[in-house]
């Protein structure tokens, strides 16, 4: 018996060895993760209105109306999601002419607010394909920032997805792929 070559002969009896069976179980379960807590390690569960998404461990986050946001301690990087409400239901049948439509936003917005449009590509995002969209933004004073927009269309709810941080700075903290990856549609 394994337990009788562990601890000396003398040890193990009728009376003890249920308590070291009851002590090996539970060195089992505390190395085999049985804990309840299956969020994983240096994340934070961030719910908005209708949605959740994660974001790192130690960002603050606030949440105003249908805008949820993650900010770094020292404020220069985020991302959020904001809920919106489409006139029309939206199916993703009209993927093709959402994407003709939303290109068209973003090289207006690009050309009006003094930024650089990027890249422009459809990416997978809560199993649903979307639009997302890289900008250098140059503002007239203050330092200029890289923004990367997503939108995430859903029956009569459009959700756009932000992230923002120094020019260069890539992906503080891996947040924008983070935001991106465990955004989800609540049922």
């Amino acid at each position: 018996m394994l337990v009788r070559g562990i601890f000396p002969v003398a040890v193990v009896g009728k009376r003890t060895l249920p308590i070291i069976l009851a002590l090996v179980l539970l060195l089992a379960l505390t190395a085999c993760g049985g804990a309840k807590d299956t969020q994983p390690a240096g994340r934070n569960v961030v719910k908005g209105a209708g949605f959740t998404f994660d974001a790192p461990a130690g960002w603050a986050t606030k949440t105003a109306g249908g805008a949820t946001e993650a900010r770094d301690d020292a404020g220069h990087a985020m991302v959020s999601a904001t809920a919106f409400t489409l006139q029309k239901p939206y199916s993703p049948a009209m993927f093709a002419r959402a994407a003709k439509e939303l290109d068209r936003v973003a090289a207006k917005l690009a050309a009006q607010s003094r930024s650089t449009l990027a890249e422009s590509k459809t990416v997978i995002v809560d199993g649903r394909r979307i639009r997302a969209y890289r900008f250098t933004v140059n503002p007239a004073s203050g330092p200029s920032f890289d923004e990367r927009i997503g939108f995430v269309l859903h029956g009569k709810r459009e959700v756009q997805l932000l992230c923002r941080a120094p020019v260069g700075a890539a992906d503080p903290d891996g947040a924008c792929a983070l935001l991106y990856s465990s955004f989800r549609i609540d049922p």
